[in-house]
């Protein structure tokens, strides 16, 4: 009988939502495939399983994938696990669960937590209708789609960023989509020092931009109705202003109009200096 790829859930932070049968399933299974087994390895050591820890991420080759693929073929079982939340989202999961499907063995999906289920239920907006955009592109074209994909959206949107690049992001945003949009910042979410911060855009970057950033971001961002704002020189004016509104001190404002705009340093001070 072949073997069962299992896609199993695991704790963003809080080691106690792990599932009793998450639990179960990487006790009984023979191999774990794992994005980091540094950090796998905890939660293995938490629930006594015994299987083996295979590294398996987004550079892992074909023919690492095959020897999964091998396991299965010999009816022993298999987990897929990502470093915290549900594997397939934001990570290459998808990857392993079409190979298995193809050789023709059964996938079980063991859900459990999700920081995009996590932050929509803390964020106060709707959740009926949501779009997940990922991690946001750094920079040219991809980037500018990205952001006018949030403007052009009438649901509510969700997205992850690196903590050191949400000032950047939020500053982009207030130019992109209005900086009167209402959001949510979710970081270390079901952790120790875990904070969840509301409030329009330029508020979050009023407070993002006074803060050392810690913890994996998850952005959550009401609809809105596709408005277009006025580009180019327009842009920066209003995100100084917004930032000044936001109580920034001018050269923190200087500094945050160069990271979005990438506007040398004497020039955004000068335009800091003359709102």
């Amino acid at each position: 009988m072949a073997g069962t790829l299992y896609v199993v859930a695991t704790p963003i932070g809080h080691l106690g939502d792990l599932s009793p049968r998450a639990a179960e399933v990487l006790r009984q299974v023979a191999v774990i495939a794992a994005e980091d087994t540094r950090e796998t390895r905890k939660l293995v050591s938490h629930v006594g399983s015994e299987a083996r820890l295979v590294s398996w991420h987004a550079h892992s080759t074909e023919a690492q994938t095959d020897r999964f693929l091998a396991v299965l073929a010999e009816g022993r079982d298999v987990a897929l696990v990502t470093d915290a939340g549900t594997p397939g989202v934001s990570d290459p999961g998808p990857l392993m669960v079409s190979a298995a499907r193809a050789a023709g063995h059964l996938i079980v999906p063991v859900p459990g937590p999700s920081a995009v289920a996590t932050a929509l239920m803390a964020s106060g907006l709707s959740g009926d209708r949501y779009l997940f955009l990922g991690f946001a592109p750094r920079k040219g074209g991809d980037r500018t789609e990205w952001l006018e994909r949030i403007r052009d959206a009438d649901c509510t949107v969700v997205c992850f960023e690196a903590p050191g690049r949400l000032v950047a992001l939020l500053g982009a945003l207030a130019v992109t989509i209005g900086a009167g949009r209402r959001a949510m910042v979710g970081r270390e979410m079901t952790k120790r020092f875990e904070e969840y911060r509301a409030g329009t855009i330029d508020e979050l970057l009023g407070w993002a931009a006074e803060h050392d950033m810690r913890g994996e971001v998850t952005l959550v961002i009401e609809a809105g109705a596709g408005e277009r704002l006025a580009p180019e020189k327009s842009q920066v004016a209003a995100l100084v202003r917004a930032l000044g509104e936001a109580g920034l001190e001018r050269s923190r404002v200087a500094r945050v109009v160069t990271e979005v705009f990438g506007v040398p340093r004497n020039e955004s001070y000068k335009l800091a200096m003359e709102d």
